[in-house]
């Protein structure tokens, strides 16, 4: 049977069940991720990582010996679908480094490392995540737990939030607090146990999604994340960033298609008479999402007291600034109420 070809966008990591400790260690050395994935008829077989050498030879084996006896067959791995969050999970939960990413058909599509989950290079851009409500259509739920602490698959929502974040470069973030806020600030502390920096923007009164904003420490020299705390999305907030520098807005906002079925039958009359009908019609809809992009220009306009961030996309329309709105596509879920809870919890 002929075999089947590796994506070449992974070739850097695969080697044969019939290759020699030799070229294992070559391919090693060329790997970043001090770990390749044995293949045989383009399926994974398993993994074999430097340690794996490393201790072959100090067993006797020679160069020129084949790879075959050494690798690990029983390895972990995870699909392309598999959040951040929950990658880093079994990292934690293994005390391993590295996780090959598995297709449907056994060919591998990418690897994840540590380095990558908790995000490379910094961006410049902060992030600020509204952390402070009451989360009053949860209760009883929120009657001991701020909102964004309720768990989704065993993880808070907000740590969910901010190690997307860290995923995406952006490692100085801000949570605004004020409903029992000792339980996140405990939680967090300064970030450092989460690969970025939290600082936290103290509401002494309730200022809405945008009047918090007004506490930073100092204005931002690019363009902030904005977004609620409520949140079990998967956004390329990379691609949103970008979105909003190339089209030069003065704020961005996440929107997502929503449909609404009528479950009813609806007429059109005029002056009493029928003049159509439409059984259980769909009306589409685009929604404000809760992400925004907001640049720093608008972020000098923000009052010190109770502002709704919609409000300042509203006089930026009123006064001719530009404003986008960016397509999000991937996985959101806004659980701020009962339903939408159980839903992202798999109830």
């Amino acid at each position: 049977m002929p075999e089947t070809p590796i994506n070449p966008m992974t070739e850097t990591y695969c080697l044969s069940c019939e290759a020699t400790i030799l070229e294992a260690l070559k391919k090693i050395d060329c790997s970043s991720a001090a770990m390749v994935v044995v293949h045989e008829e383009g399926a994974l077989k398993g993994v074999l990582t430097d340690g794996d050498l490393r201790r072959a030879l100090i067993g006797g084996a020679s160069l020129g010996d084949s790879i075959n006896p050494y690798f690990t067959r029983d390895y972990v791995s995870v699909k392309a679908d598999t959040s951040r969050a929950d990658v880093l999970d079994l990292m934690q939960a293994r005390s391993i480094e590295r996780i090959p990413i598995v297709g449907e058909d056994g060919q591998l599509l990418g690897m994840h490392t540590m380095h990558s989950i908790l995000g490379g290079k910094a961006k410049p851009n902060w992030a600020v995540i509204m952390a402070g409500g009451k989360g009053t259509r949860l209760r009883p739920l929120t009657e001991y737990l701020p909102k964004p602490m309720i768990k989704v698959a065993g993880r808070p929502i907000l740590e969910r939030l901010i190690l997307h974040l860290v995923g995406h470069g952006v490692k100085r973030i801000f949570l605004s607090v004020n409903y029992m806020s000792h339980v996140i600030e405990d939680y967090f502390k300064d970030g450092s146990g989460f690969g970025c920096s939290i600082e936290y923007l103290r509401e002494e009164e309730p200022l809405g999604t945008g009047g918090s904003l007004s506490l930073l420490p100092e204005v931002p020299t690019d363009p902030v994340l904005v977004m609620n705390g409520d949140l079990v999305m998967q956004t390329n907030l990379e691609g949103m960033l970008r979105f909003h520098d190339n089209g030069q807005f003065h704020l961005t906002m996440g929107v997502k298609p929503y449909r609404h079925e009528v479950p009813f039958g609806c007429v059109e009359s005029e002056s009493g008479r029928i003049v159509s009908l439409v059984e259980k019609p769909s009306i589409d809809h685009l929604i404000n999402a809760g992400v925004y992009v907001l640049s720093p220009a608008a972020i000098k306009e923000i009052p010190t007291r109770f502002f709704p961030v919609t409000e300042l996309f509203e006089s930026a329309v009123t006064n001719g600034r530009p404003c986008g709105s960016y397509l999000i596509e991937d996985e959101w879920t806004d659980v701020g109420q009962m339903g939408d809870l159980k839903q992202a919890q798999g109830k």
